[in-house]
């Protein structure tokens, strides 16, 4: 199993559009930090406008943590897309080009073959997620410096959180956000095992996680009673580390469904993987 493993990661990571997710973000990232940088914080002085005949605020607020935490929050709906361009080609891919038939006719079981390309999703989708993580924090905080983390929460509310315990609330809300991304790119694995194309996939799990998203935000009557079964509604998870009080009981619910559909969508994978049509 391991020597499976370890050649379904080679597979992949000697494709050149696997680092297409890597790339982009490696652009974006400095780009939004550098333009942040010299804009020199002055979102947070107009945000304070209102309030500072009543608070006089001390130390360097503008950081690299508030522009990690900024850049979170406004690509965590661009990373599915990224994130599915790997596990939409690893069944798919293979009917690309033709290999199916060789693969599937090798002296290992199906089942092997299959958790080893899944296997190999997960570990890119973790990686991808950490790359973000340590690019976009390592780089703000040398550009900007440390600090207090101070958040600008919906309704007005400004919440300041001491620099000793900003760390392991990115680390938890990283952690957070791989579960919630391994979702998409289980998901994105599943639509793989239907097709012989890796664009289908793609656009499959996009139409999926847009749909759910609609439905999600829409403030309709008749799907207040749904939505919060559809698993875009827990997506934003990584920004519950950065609570105070942490809503630990919103994060267990949101690993829950995370799993649940994970769980579903590999198995259904599985399942037309086991009866995939080696002639054809």
């Amino acid at each position: 199993m391991v020597r499976l493993i370890f050649v379904e990661l080679q597979k992949t990571f000697l494709k050149k559009r696997t680092y297409l997710g890597f790339l982009i973000v490696l652009i974006i990232v400095p780009l939004i930090e550098v333009a942040m940088k010299l804009e020199g914080g002055r979102f947070v002085t107009n945000a304070f406008r209102s309030v500072a005949r009543d608070f006089v605020l001390v130390g360097n607020l503008f950081n690299g943590w508030l522009v990690s935490y900024q850049i979170m929050n406004s690509l965590w709906v661009h990373i599915p897309l990224l994130v599915s361009f790997v596990a939409g080609d690893q069944l798919a891919g293979e009917a690309t080009s033709g290999t199916y038939r060789l693969i599937l006719t090798r002296p290992v079981s199906r089942t092997r073959i299959f958790l080893a390309k899944y296997f190999t999703v997960v570990l890119y989708t973790v990686v991808f997620v950490l790359f973000l993580a340590v690019l976009s924090i390592g780089l703000a905080v040398l550009l900007l410096g440390r600090g207090d983390l101070l958040l600008f929460a919906r309704g007005g509310q400004i919440t300041i959180l001491p620099e000793g315990e900003v760390l392991w609330r990115f680390a938890l809300a990283y952690l957070f956000a791989c579960c919630s991304m391994i979702t998409v790119s289980s998901i994105a694995f599943f639509f793989s095992s239907f097709v012989e194309n890796a664009i289908g996939p793609i656009v499959a799990t996009m139409g999926v996680l847009i749909t759910f998203m609609v439905l999600t935000a829409l403030p309709v009557e008749v799907l207040e009673s749904v939505r919060t079964h559809f698993f875009t509604y827990y997506l934003d998870i990584w920004q519950r580390p950065f609570e105070d009080p942490i809503s630990w009981e919103r994060i267990a619910t949101a690993l829950l469904y995370f799993a649940g559909y994970s769980i579903v969508a590999v198995a259904g994978a599985w399942a037309v993987f086991l009866r995939k049509d080696i002639l054809s």
